[in-house]
């Protein structure tokens, strides 16, 4: 064999052994970084990365109320991996979240109406934006019949129901235990998709007593979060006649925003209520986003404008509400709601009622996760007069305890307010 075959030979086979070293060291680097990749491929994991991210860096707190929060991450990340869904995932995430025991601290997916009541409240154009990717028509809406639930030893019931809903026209009242919809079990969304505009059989129970069990068909349709609190707070205004006394009632679901303020002033001055001699304002239930300053209508000092027409009608136009009015409350009257009661208390407007606010004080903002879920996050503490009302609440003037479950639609914190009203509306002896 020539010395030229030789070494083209040993050129061969040093080529071969470093192809195969490569080959090798390639299978090996691959056998290390699957596991990884996958992991990071893993949908359930890869929102729960996000959502830690998220909280490590916008968080009020940077102490994360004395929680370690590497720690919390190491703890959770393998139980969002053994998730069987996303759904189950987000249970895993917002156990992790509660670590934090703050309040505007939670995570949504779109199976749940509050994600999309709370992308009718934050509608900033960047949020929107975003948005676009997940709702290229525009329309952020969800089917559903307007009612809010609650869960009791394991059973739902109806906590409230929007004024004007299809739920409400359907005569559904709160109180009433969720059986099933359609023969499945109740789900906020779900049970309605595809069902918009027809009817909907929805089975509940309204007393403990089994034989009360009913069928009520009810028509779901379409939400639009950006218009539903507004025209069911319009619905809500109603005068009530009670002892020769005109008492007028409003239900502000959300106050996250300036048009229900404009709303309730435009009512109490130009219209429906503007002859009522009390006013009930409820803040319970919903969301609140309401600011200080809302209280002016009812503590500041402005004169009164009398507008005299051509065939001498007088009318008077007061800008701000100098008669009696109380407040309602419970637990579920949150964040800017519960800064107003506050108010009402401090400055003596008038009396609080109903059950102790949550304690729901801090500032939060949503951040819209890759999948299209949402986290929304206590990004700044809230002091009001030097006070913190975050874990503490406000705890009404008259509290009236509310039983739930198989209510029959009765209120008796309403009841309490008008009855209230009525006495205070009595002419002095």
């Amino acid at each position: 064999m020539s010395s030229l075959h030789q070494k083209s030979l040993k050129n061969l086979h040093r080529w071969l052994a470093l192809a195969i070293t490569s080959v090798t060291g390639l299978l090996l680097v691959a056998l290390l970084v699957l596991p990884a990749v996958s992991r990071l491929a893993d949908p359930k994991s890869a929102v729960f990365e996000q959502a830690w991210q998220t909280v490590n860096q916008n968080f009020y707190d940077r102490r994360f109320n004395g929680v370690d929060w590497q720690a919390i991450r190491d703890r959770y990340r393998p139980l969002v991996a053994q998730a069987s869904s996303m759904e189950a995932a987000a249970v895993v995430i917002n156990q992790m979240l509660s670590e934090l025991q703050t309040s505007h601290t939670q995570f949504y997916t779109r199976s749940e109406p509050a994600y999309y009541q709370l992308l009718g409240i934050f509608q900033s154009d960047s949020l929107w934006r975003q948005l676009r990717k997940f709702f290229p028509d525009g329309k952020v809406e969800y089917p559903g019949i307007g009612i809010f639930t609650q869960e009791l030893n394991g059973q739902t019931f109806i906590s409230a129901i929007l004024n004007g809903s299809p739920a409400e026209k359907a005569g559904l009242k709160v109180g009433d235990r969720l059986l099933s919809v359609e023969g499945r079990p109740y789900q906020p969304i779900q049970s309605f998709v595809g069902k918009v505009g027809q009817g909907v059989k929805v089975s509940i129970q309204r007393t403990s007593d089994a034989a009360s069990t009913q069928t009520i068909t009810v028509t779901p349709k379409s939400l639009d979060p950006t218009k539903l609190f507004l025209e069911a707070m319009q619905a809500s205004t109603e005068m009530i006649e009670q002892e020769n006394q005109r008492i007028g009632y409003v239900h502000i679901w959300s106050y996250a925003g300036d048009r229900y303020q404009e709303e309730l002033k435009r009512s109490l001055i130009y219209g429906d209520l503007r002859t009522a001699d009390g006013l009930i304002l409820d803040l319970r239930e919903g969301w609140g986003g309401a600011i200080p300053e809302y209280l002016n209508f009812f503590t500041a000092k402005t004169p009164t404008l009398t507008q005299v027409e051509r065939d001498g009608t007088k009318t008077d136009l007061n800008y701000r509400w100098s008669k009696p009015v109380v407040m309602l409350v419970n637990q579920r009257s949150r964040s800017g709601k519960e800064i107003l009661a506050y108010g009402f208390q401090k400055y003596n407007i008038g009396a609080v009622i109903g059950s102790q606010t949550p304690g729901a004080v801090v500032g939060g903002r949503p951040f819209l996760m890759q999948d299209g879920s949402l986290l929304y996050l206590a990004v700044v503490d809230v002091f009001v007069n030097g006070e913190r009302l975050e874990g503490r609440g406000v705890k009404p003037d008259i509290e009236v305890p509310f039983q739930l479950a198989y209510a029959q639609g009765a209120d008796p914190q309403k009841q309490k307010a008008i009855a209230v009203l009525v006495q205070a509306l009595q002419p002095s002896k």
